[in-house]
Order: structure tokens, then C-alpha cells, then sequence
């Protein structure tokens, strides 16, 4: 019954979104085949969360403002997409959204499936660092993925998150309006050469099969202060664009481009219908880069990726060489880009 419950207030809360002007409580009543004090609950809840919803006589309900609400009604009732997104799991706090998908997952969950964290304690983020995302200023999510691909094509996978995510944060207008959001590769978010988002992909893997992808995200929304060893190199939303930033249509905008970009990568299982956009957000692109591997550095041109996502870069001696984000660490020559 609570499962129900929860249905019908994001059903509501969705078509309070899409209305152009108010909502009859007797159309909701026929709807749902609920009661006017049943639906009456439903927006009394609605309003003690935080949404502002008008109740006029003889006209009905409409939606005036929402808040930045991070519940599991808000997100389903902001999700435009198929599969991506569409099953949402919500935790008010939770020790890493990774490891829930990945349990998940391995129970047999469906692909799309969606970890939401409001706080996240115990986050981890490439080589192992540890990501603590404090509640209310940040996006952790994580996403359960079934492709049909061998394990050495999972990687793309990152690169198709990082195109997605990068996507969905400039196709909401109201968060930074038309400023560019990049990507440095092979899959930090940048913002005026700062870092604002870090992907982690990890699999479930048979010797030559995939049981199950989880493609972790983290994004920095309204932090406004960083611990000193990254503050120069660290940013967030609100600092970048001035403003707080609502997380919940933030989430549904990246669900609704992963879901385009997937289902290209899948066509091909390559990059090959995503690398020209990928390379055009590509703040590495046609800049001179220092590639760190395990056993020599040298400065290289960048030229922008292949279908398999490796980095092409063009050495000093003009032999072109093709980079692979498991080797070696790309930095910028003068700093962090």
C-alpha cells in the first residue's frame, strides 16, 4: 500500500508539472480511484516537503515553485526516459551507491536501475580515493547497466557517462546558462578548468562475459567550500554559476542523454557515433598535454579520441600515438587541465 502511495504522489507531482494551469481534485480523484481526502493528503504532503502548490475553490491544484527536493517522487516525476532512471532507488544517507547497485545487481535488478544518495559516506573515487559527499550539496547516483559486450569494451562505457553527464548539465539552461562545461580525459567533468564531476566504472565479470556494469557519478551541485589540497583544483555549480542549483532535474537531464548515448554506443559497441561530440568537449583537445606513464613522461599534442576511446596525441617528433586511460594520467602542462 505505501508502494502505491509513493506512485501516485510522483504521478501527481508530474501531472501538476505538466499542466498549463490547475488540476480539478475531481479529475485526480477519477485518475487515481482515490478519494478527494486521499488526494488532499497527497498535496498536503507535497507542501510540507517544501513544493509550493496553490489549492483554489472551484479550479483546483497548480504548481508555483518546487524546492530542491531529492526524494524518490521527485525524481520519477521529473524522468523522461524509457529504461534509464526509471527504477529509482533513494537513500537519505548511504555508505556508496556503487556498492548498493552492485549488490543490486547481483540480486537481479533491472538494467536502468538508479542509486540516489542524498548523503554519501563512504564514496570512492579512481585509485581508490575516498569521496565523502555531504547532504543537500551533492549528486552521488550510480546506474546498473546489462550490455551485451565483452569486458575490454567496458571502459567506453566512463566515456560515454562523461559525455552524458556533460551534456545533461548544459541542456538545463537555468543551472549555468550558456557557459561550457568540458571534459578533461578521460572522464572528470570540468568547469573554467576546474574539476566538477568524477565517474567510476566498475564490473561484474565472467573470464569473457559481463554479469552487470556500475557506472558511479558524483557532482559537485552547491558545495562552497573544499578541503585545502583541492581547493585549486575543485569546484562546484553554485561557486561557477552563482546561484543554488536544483539537483533532481539535474539527475533526469544526464538519465535522459545517457539513455541516447547508450543506445548509440550499442549500436557499434565503439565510440564511433560519439567520439566527434565527445572530442568537441574535449578541453585536452588541440593542447599540449604531459603524459604521465609508469615508466616515461613526455609533453604530446592532443588530437581528440578514437572509436575505443583511447586519447590521440602527437609526439614531438610528429609520430602519432594513441593513449589508454588504464596506462598513464594525461595532465595539463601548466596544471590541472
Amino acid at each position: 500500500m505505501v508502494c502505491e502511495e509513493v506512485k501516485m504522489k510522483a504521478q501527481i507531482l508530474k501531472m501538476l508539472r505538466e499542466a498549463d494551469g490547475y488540476i480539478s481534485g475531481q479529475q485526480l480523484c477519477e485518475k487515481f480511484g482515490v478519494s478527494r481526502t486521499a488526494v488532499w493528503k497527497v498535496i498536503r504532503q507535497l507542501q510540507e516537503e517544501g513544493y509550493e502548490v496553490e489549492a483554489v475553490r472551484n479550479k483546483g491544484y497548480r504548481i508555483i515553485d518546487s524546492p530542491d527536493v531529492m526524494t524518490k517522487e521527485e525524481l520519477e516525476s521529473l524522468m523522461d526516459t524509457k529504461w534509464a532512471g526509471k527504477n529509482i532507488v533513494y537513500y537519505d544517507e548511504v555508505d556508496s551507491t556503487n556498492l548498493r547497485i552492485k549488490q543490486l545487481g547481483d540480486e537481479g535488478a533491472v538494467e536502468g536501475t538508479l542509486a540516489v544518495a542524498d548523503r554519501q559516506t563512504a564514496g570512492r573515487g579512481r585509485r581508490g580515493r575516498s569521496w565523502d559527499s555531504p547532504a543537500g550539496e551533492s549528486i552521488s547516483m550510480s546506474i546498473l547497466l546489462r550490455p551485451q559486450i565483452t569486458p575490454n569494451q567496458a571502459p567506453m562505457l566512463t566515456l560515454v557517462m562523461a559525455c552524458s553527464v556533460a551534456e545533461g548539465i548544459m541542456d538545463c539552461k537555468d543551472v549555468c546558462g550558456e557557459q561550457q562545461i568540458q571534459i578533461k580525459w578521460p572522464n572528470d567533468i570540468i568547469i573554467h578548468g576546474k574539476k566538477l564531476v568524477g565517474i567510476l566504472t566498475e564490473m561484474s565479470t565472467q573470464i569473457d562475459y559481463i554479469n552487470h556494469v556500475t557506472v558511479g557519478v558524483g557532482i559537485n551541485v552547491n558545495l562552497t567550500d573544499f578541503p585545502e589540497e583541492i581547493r585549486e583544483r575543485a569546484t562546484s555549480l553554485r561557486l561557477e554559476c552563482g546561484h543554488k542549483v536544483k539537483r533532481a532535474p539535474l539527475i533526469a537531464a544526464i538519465m535522459k542523454r545517457l539513455e541516447e548515448n547508450y543506445a548509440l554506443f550499442m549500436e557499434t559497441g565503439d565510440l564511433s557515433q560519439l567520439m566527434e561530440k565527445y572530442s568537441e568537449l574535449l578541453v585536452n583537445k588541440d593542447r599540449d598535454v604531459m603524459i604521465l606513464g609508469a615508466k616515461e613522461q613526455y609533453v604530446a599534442h592532443a588530437l581528440g579520441i578514437n572509436k575505443t576511446g583511447e586519447l590521440i596525441v602527437r609526439k614531438e617528433d610528429g609520430t602519432i600515438e594513441e593513449v589508454y586511460a588504464g596506462e598513464v594520467s594525461v595532465r595539463g602542462v601548466y596544471g590541472y587541465v
